[in-house]
């Protein structure tokens, strides 16, 4: 699971990303470059990726003017962010550190013990403290470029985070939006809340949405979550009515979605 160097695409005026190739435990990296800062999204596992990282936005941005924030508290997209120099300034919403206060480094010891060479990479990880919090949203003005910071709920995680770049109209969506299938990873997330998030994201109009994992695309991907997430939805509640059990309800529906999906 190493960020790829080299490989760093322009996909707009302002908006640069280390693509993952879809391989597991490495997210799509941002970058943002205006004329006074640089915005980096999500980092990579551990402190070896975040170097990968930072020689990569050297490539491509002389601001020392450095900034941070991640998708959610997943350890492959923010346990890399220590490797950032003292001087950025990192950004979360206030939801993330709740997650980061609940759950601590639990899915870190999980990543770990997939392999030996994940467990180094998370050798002695922690979280980087935070330069400042954000209720709901966060607009900066990295100079000839705005990022607005949206904090979207219980959808992956309490604390998804996700990131419109103006005037590219450029969607950092995390796991809200991807190719591969949702994931509920956060007790308190559910259908109806993940459905208003789609909702959010389809107002906002995306030319470009770049998602935590998996290939880049456009607005069909919002499209392609809401029908998956309506089809359980409608699904399951018309199970209910009939008496099946819960059990019953997943082995039906998984049925009947697994040749689609």
């Amino acid at each position: 699971p190493l960020i790829r160097e080299g490989v760093t695409e322009e996909i707009s005026e302002h908006v640069y990303v280390i693509p993952d190739a879809s391989v597991p435990m490495v997210p799509n990296i941002g970058i943002i470059v205006g004329t006074r800062a640089t915005l980096v999204v999500d980092t990579g596992l551990g402190v070896r990726n975040g170097e990968r990282v930072l020689r990569e936005v050297e490539k491509i941005s002389r601001n020392r003017n450095l900034k941070l924030a991640t998708t959610h508290f997943h350890p492959e997209h923010d346990l890399g962010a220590l490797a950032f120099p003292a001087r950025t300034w990192m950004y979360r919403s206030r939801d993330q550190q709740r997650d980061i206060e609940e759950f601590g480094l639990q899915m870190a010891r999980t990543f770990s013990s997939r392999s030996p060479f994940a467990a180094e990479l998370l050798k002695d990880a922690q979280f980087r403290p935070a330069d400042e919090f954000f209720e709901r949203e966060l607009v900066l003005d990295l100079g000839g470029v705005r990022v607005l910071m949206i904090a979207m709920g219980a959808n992956h995680t309490h604390g998804d985070t996700a990131f419109l770049i103006l005037p590219d109209n450029v969607l950092f969506s995390g796991d809200v939006v991807m190719k591969p299938l949702p994931a509920f990873a956060s007790p308190y997330s559910t259908i109806h809340h993940w459905l208003d998030s789609l909702f959010l994201f389809e107002k906002l109009q995306p030319k470009r949405i770049v998602p935590s994992h998996g290939p880049m695309g456009d607005a069909s991907l919002i499209t392609d979550y809401q029908n998956y997430l309506k089809t359980v939805q409608v699904r399951a509640a018309a199970l209910k009515k009939e008496g099946r059990t819960s059990e019953q309800t997943v082995e039906a529906v998984t049925a009947e979605l697994e040749a689609r999906y």
